[in-house]
């Protein structure tokens, strides 16, 4: 067979490339800013002084590093969406349940390891600087959200952005509960032309661009910012 991917780069196959396009970017921009907010949130607690706030988050942590993303992804879409209150079930039903527990577990997912990332961050912060709110009268949070994890971010940027591009790439799981992102496309070209070669070499060029613009996001910013630390 000939190859000639440009044949795929029309019509009904572009436009259901397009659409892949399109949900693997929502997919992937919404969960990682969820993943953020959760790790941050997941950071705090693991260093807060209350109990079970640190073994939440460690039972969290071990489970979403242990288990595959692929079956926590199974699990919130045939398992959880079962014992959901049925109003509940009803209205995610609704309103695109994969793309929803996509969302969710791939969140979910991101932000354990993402918080173990920052927490490693935190680590590399002199323990001063934490007796040195206190002794200023800044509360446990007040001195985590305004002093300690903003210095930790800027610490952490290169794993996150490693676990930016994870997430990026992990977006193609969807595909195993009919989100229809790149990689569902490209089954669905395969299936309805047969050219599984040149369907699957589209979307890895894609793929491959999209992971390039990710690090080179990550590199600009490291660049920006050790500038700003020399200037400073």
């Amino acid at each position: 067979m000939d190859f000639q991917p440009l044949t795929l780069l029309q019509g009904q196959y572009l436009g259901w490339i397009i659409k892949g396009i399109e949900n693997t970017l929502s997919l992937f921009f919404l969960c990682l800013v969820t993943a953020f907010v959760i790790a941050l949130a997941l950071t705090a607690m693991r260093l807060s002084r209350i109990a079970l706030f640190r073994w939440f988050v460690i039972v969290f942590v071990e489970y979403h590093r242990n288990v595959p993303a692929l079956v926590q992804l199974l699990l919130w879409y045939f398992g959880i969406s079962m014992i959901l209150p049925e109003i509940l079930s009803a209205w995610i039903n609704k309103h695109s349940s994969e793309f929803l527990f996509a969302y969710v577990a791939l969140s979910l997912n991101s932000a354990a390891f993402m918080s173990e990332d920052l927490r490693s961050g935190v680590r590399s912060i002199a323990s001063g600087q934490m007796e040195a709110c206190k002794a200023m009268g800044f509360s446990f949070m007040q001195s985590m959200i305004d002093i300690i994890l903003p210095q930790s971010v800027r610490v952490s940027i290169p794993p996150l952005i490693s676990q930016a591009l994870t997430l990026y790439k992990a977006t193609s799981l969807a595909m195993a509960i009919s989100v229809t992102e790149l990689t569902y496309a490209a089954k669905e070209i395969d299936n309805e032309t047969f050219r599984t070669f040149e369907s699957y070499a589209i979307i890895s060029m894609i793929y491959l661009i999209g992971a390039f613009i990710i690090v080179s996001v990550g590199f600009s910013y490291e660049r920006f910012n050790s500038r700003s630390g020399v200037n400073a």
